[in-house]
């Protein structure tokens, strides 16, 4: 998928809804024992990046270093009629920093109540010294709006064939 059909997706209004408000992603990796891992985490959507930030010592970090290939998803509601998604895939590019990373908290701050953040920022400023930051490049995207019709190819195929087998049935009978 080249820039522009990523750009393309990703500022779809749907998509870019999830991308701003929405205070978890879920991110699928390979963990170091070649098994794979789906976590729900905080994120950042910032310059053209999720940005998700972590413990040095969590496991993610040995596992995006070896094999930093990633997959993401974003999505929203309860029935079909009114499910969005934006599926995302990825290379993650680690940096060890020292202190909170900005985005840590921008993130956080989706969550949290402006009068609670002050407080979670103490918090975490004691907890860590360095925390790694994890920037994932989109390489692929894709926004489905599943009650706007914006579906998975194959079934907007499947329902035009669907549709041109009932139309062709009804212009024989």
């Amino acid at each position: 998928m080249d820039r522009r059909q990523i750009t393309a997706e990703l500022e779809q209004p749907g998509a870019s809804e999830l991308l701003v408000e929405r205070p978890v992603v879920r991110l699928a990796y390979t963990g170091t024992d070649g098994f794979p891992r789906v976590i729900p985490i905080g994120f950042l959507w910032t310059r053209g990046l999720v940005v998700v930030c972590t413990a040095t010592t969590s496991p993610k970090v040995a596992a995006l270093s070896a094999r930093p290939e990633v997959a993401l998803t974003l999505d929203v509601g309860d029935t079909p009629a009114d499910a969005k998604a934006l599926l995302i895939r990825g290379s993650a590019t680690l940096d060890t920093v020292d202190g909170i990373p900005d985005e840590y908290l921008k993130a956080a701050a989706k969550n949290l109540a402006p009068e609670d953040l002050a407080e979670f920022e103490t918090q975490v400023r004691t907890m860590y010294a360095q925390m790694v930051r994890i920037s994932i490049e989109p390489t692929w995207a894709r926004y489905f709006d599943f009650g706007a019709g914006r579906m998975p190819r194959f079934l907007e195929e499947m329902a035009d064939a669907a549709a041109a087998t009932s139309g062709d049935a009804l212009h024989r009978g």
